[in-house]
């Protein structure tokens, strides 16, 4: 589960590029995201940061849905990723956590013990009550879906009252426990070029009753987390199952500081995209990383210290900030990259960190480094997706590198500072990740086969408009979103 300190957003009306759905049903949901303002924070304090969230990563024992992305990518600003959902009959509003990194998607309940009251963030908590809403039902150990959640340990029928009901520990000691219920999603679909709104479907979440740990701190509160993991009880699956949406989300993350990007469930389409097949059998989004290259040559590294076991292996993870490699890999790492830097450019320790003074663009002093995974495919790093800007001294910018270790672990952590400025394509029904370079400022297109067997080109952008409206059918972009800018860390 992402962690991170987050508050103010900046409004500010934009005309912004947005994406082209190809598709029969594309549901909206608004994806917000925030930060503190004026919080600039060390590589140490980043760090410390990223520590909780891999502690917090749980432990192992008919249409797209569109997230228009707000923010900017700078870090030393923290933040967090989360979206709007409506919940129940009438409909309850909830602004639950973006987390890759599990299954679940949770609110807080009307009776929940610890759960935080007011939040930092600006925004109002609210608390779901199954008994005022209509449509609710509570899921009992019999219920299939519960027998699927038993099988991924995101569910336990422990209870008396044959209630489903589930137990989340972190490794940083915060929790959550709770009882599933059953209830309306609200959202938009297109249907033959038309907006039609209150349509739903019918989910399986979680009502938290207990929290422990961070989960408690008001600084940081949301309603819940929306876990995008693959197992069977994660909104994907079940709106997979329905036939509402694809088996498959997408993001591009801007890293310039005009911030935005975009936010899908679904295949983005663009032909330079390059796969690489998930790791079988794992938790969390795990590629078989083979080699690294630094300005085309391949570091000596040996491949096992890449390879996936219980504690190893490389996992994406947009709830990190930065980028980790094992010990065994990242002296050589940076030993590389400094041997490439000239003699000219003046090296610094800034609290522990390998940093150098810069009066020029970082292009013309790092090298570029590839990452090498399995099936051929390469991520191509750019200087400014492994080094961050600390500080400046004297008019020179302090340029860090962004890669880091955990000691003791042996585990390579792939965050944002690697993930902004590409296109990801999580395409869980054939079980790969694809990426391509890109300027997430741009529009892009995203791919379902409708059930009729065609698909229709629509502008997602207007699916925030509540007002049915007829959308050309074009594979060109369009280009009208209005959105609001926000001063962001990409956590």
């Amino acid at each position: 589960m992402a962690t991170a300190f987050l508050a103010g957003i900046v409004l500010a009306a934009l005309i912004l590029p947005v994406p082209v759905v190809l598709c029969e049903f594309p549901i909206t949901l608004k994806l917000e995201r925030s930060i503190p303002p004026n919080h600039q924070l060390e590589l140490s304090q980043l760090r410390a940061r990223d520590a909780a969230r891999h502690g917090r990563l749980l432990q192992s024992a008919g249409g797209v849905v569109d997230f228009p992305v707000s923010g900017t990518y700078n870090p030393f600003l923290v933040g967090l990723y989360y979206t709007k959902l409506q919940l129940g009959s009438p409909p309850q509003e909830f602004h639950v956590q973006i987390d890759t990194g599990s299954d679940v998607l949770w609110v807080s309940c009307n009776s929940c013990n610890g759960c935080p009251q007011t939040s930092g963030l600006q925004i109002q908590l609210n608390f779901f009550n199954p008994r005022s809403s209509s449509t609710a039902a509570f899921v009992s150990c019999s219920d299939q879906m519960c027998s699927l959640g038993l099988e991924s340990s995101d569910s336990v029928c422990s209870s008396p009252h044959n209630q489903c009901s589930y137990t989340f520990q972190y490794g940083d000691g915060s929790g959550t426990s709770g009882y599933y219920v059953s209830d309306l999603l609200h959202f938009d679909t297109i249907h033959e070029g038309s907006i039609t709104t209150n349509s739903t479907a019918t989910i399986m979440f979680g009502c938290s009753t207990v929290q422990t740990g961070d989960l408690t701190k008001s600084d940081r509160a949301v309603d819940g987390i929306f876990g995008f993991g693959q197992q069977s009880l994660s909104v994907v699956s079940q709106l997979a199952s329905q036939g509402i949406a694809p088996k498959a989300f997408s993001h591009c993350l801007k890293g310039d500081n005009n911030g935005g990007g975009v936010l899908v469930l679904g295949e983005i389409l663009e032909p330079n995209i390059v796969y690489t097949s998930l790791v079988p059998s794992q938790p969390h989004y795990n590629l078989n990383l083979q080699s690294i290259s630094v300005n085309g040559q391949r570091l000596a590294i040996d491949e096992s210290v890449f390879a996936t076991s219980t504690n190893t292996g490389t996992i994406i993870d947009s709830g990190t900030t930065l980028a980790y490699l094992p010990e065994r890999a990242h002296g050589v790492f940076v030993s590389a990259i400094r041997s490439t830097i000239p003699q000219s450019v003046q090296s610094v320790v800034s609290k522990g960190n390998q940093c150098y003074l810069i009066t020029s663009s970082v292009n013309d002093i790092f090298p570029q480094v590839s990452l090498n995974f399995a099936d051929g495919a390469s991520m191509i790093l750019n200087p400014q997706d492994y080094v961050v800007q600390q500080n400046s001294i004297g008019g020179a910018a302090v340029w860090c590198i962004g890669f880091d270790k955990i000691p003791g672990q042996a585990v390579t952590i792939l965050g944002d500072i690697v993930l902004k400025d590409k296109i990801f394509v999580y395409d869980l029904a054939n079980q790969r990740i694809g990426w391509a370079n890109y300027d997430c400022s741009q529009s892009v297109s995203v791919s379902m086969t409708a059930k009729n067997g065609r698909s229709e080109s629509i502008n997602a952008g207007q699916l925030s408009d509540s007002s049915p409206q007829n959308i050309p059918k074009s594979t060109t972009a369009f280009f009208m979103h209005l959105f609001m800018l926000v001063i962001v860390l990409f956590l």
